[in-house]
């Protein structure tokens, strides 16, 4: 199970989260920990895209799919904890939410802060529901700043032990 919080404090928009996006970037979080290349792939429009934490870029729902299934293939990769931190309305029928995130080697409690990141998902609304049109994940390196990636390592660690 993914465990994700909002940051209240930073703004997220009520009426967005009430219409689905948080659902979806949970959803699409919990389809990453599962191992779930088809669920991923659902989750975005045909058109979509995403840029991985190595910089990978990939168009298309039906290569996001085949992308992440060789990931999941090849090994198991740790789960995410997130943080939401806004989600911004651009209209009626398009958001845009951001988050940090860590990620939780398997069978371990504690999270590897090279692993940290910055996440920002791109929805857009059409026929009622929410699809993601971009995601990206970013390395939360924090470069010649240690004592930064520890706190964000710290606040994410949080979420886990509640």
């Amino acid at each position: 199970m993914i465990r994700v919080w909002f940051d209240a404090a930073a703004g997220s928009n009520a009426a967005m989260n009430e219409c689905g996006v948080e659902t979806l970037y949970v959803s699409l979080l919990d389809c990453w920990n599962n191992r779930d290349s088809s669920g991923v792939a659902l989750l975005f429009r045909d058109d979509g895209s995403l840029v991985g934490f190595d910089g990978t870029s990939v168009h298309s729902a039906a290569l996001i799919k085949d992308h992440l299934a060789e990931i999941f293939d090849d090994h198991q990769p740790p789960t995410y904890v997130a943080k939401v931190r806004e989600i911004r309305a651009l209209g009626p029928d398009g958001a845009v939410l951001t988050s940090v995130a860590g990620m939780l080697p398997v069978g371990q409690g504690k999270l590897e802060q090279e692993l940290n990141a910055r996440q920002v998902m791109v929805a857009a609304r059409r026929g009622g529901e929410w699809r993601i049109v971009h995601f990206q994940n970013t390395p939360a390196r924090f470069d010649g700043r240690p004592e930064e990636a520890e706190a964000l390592t710290a606040e994410l660690q949080a979420v886990i032990t509640g």
